[in-house]
């Protein structure tokens, strides 16, 4: 009677088994993989399809990790300047949402407004503007559309762009419509604008808390044409 009962369980174990498996099996789809399958194509990211700045009256601009400014680096890197500084030759200097988004936040500076637009995952966070009073946060923007002017001699204005815990360079997030612009005026390659981060790792500036000690051996700006 035991060894009947015993049988029994096990024949019970393997049909509970094969009923889970082909559960599981017919739960699958059979084409393609699934949303959480990493060989799937991850969804476009938002790219810049204006300029934010009124271009032709910029002489400069600061490189990406350069050590112009102050600290300002992701939860990935450390001691350099992870956003580029635009030095205007010539005012007044209009300022324009670089994509279609909406207005995150707006945060008082020292001198004029930080602005947040949030496009997707990113958020393309703009520094020294004097925002048009109309202007406010949950507004909806179009690429190209002026939000203000930059706020003069003062200061230089500045742009990062946010995805997550990184900072990415304006330059690696614009179209190449975009960038035509800036090959115009003397840039050869998105790379002119950059500091690479084994560069920069290879030569790393010295800091104090936000502020740095040295600006580096590497060339912080492009000049423009």
């Amino acid at each position: 009677m035991k060894k009947i009962l015993g049988l029994g369980t096990r024949i019970g174990a393997v049909v509970l088994f094969l009923s889970a498996w082909l559960f599981q099996a017919g739960c699958k789809s059979p084409v393609g993989p699934s949303d959480d399958d990493s060989g799937g194509n991850p969804p476009a990211q938002v790219q810049a399809t204006a300029d934010y700045i009124e271009l032709g009256r910029i002489v400069r601009i600061s490189r990406f990790r350069s050590g112009v400014g102050h600290d300002y680096s992701d939860s990935y890197e450390s001691c350099r300047s992870m956003k580029h500084y635009f030095v205007p030759g010539s005012y007044p200097v209009k300022i324009f949402s670089p994509v279609s988004g909406t207005i995150s936040y707006l945060t008082p500076e020292w001198v004029g407004t930080q602005v947040g637009i949030q496009a997707g995952s990113r958020t393309f966070v703009i520094f020294h503007v004097n925002v048009f009073s109309s202007l406010v946060v949950g507004n909806s923007v179009a690429a190209g559309q002026q939000i203000g002017t930059h706020v003069g001699s003062q200061t230089w204005s500045d742009i990062a762009v946010r995805e997550g815990g990184r900072l990415l360079s304006y330059f690696d997030v614009m179209t190449d419509a975009v960038f035509q612009k800036y090959r115009n005026r003397g840039v050869n390659a998105r790379s002119d604008l950059i500091i690479s981060r084994a560069a920069r790792d290879a030569a790393p500036l010295t800091c104090n808390g936000d502020t740095f000690l040295n600006e580096g051996a590497i060339p912080n700006w492009f000049a423009l044409n």
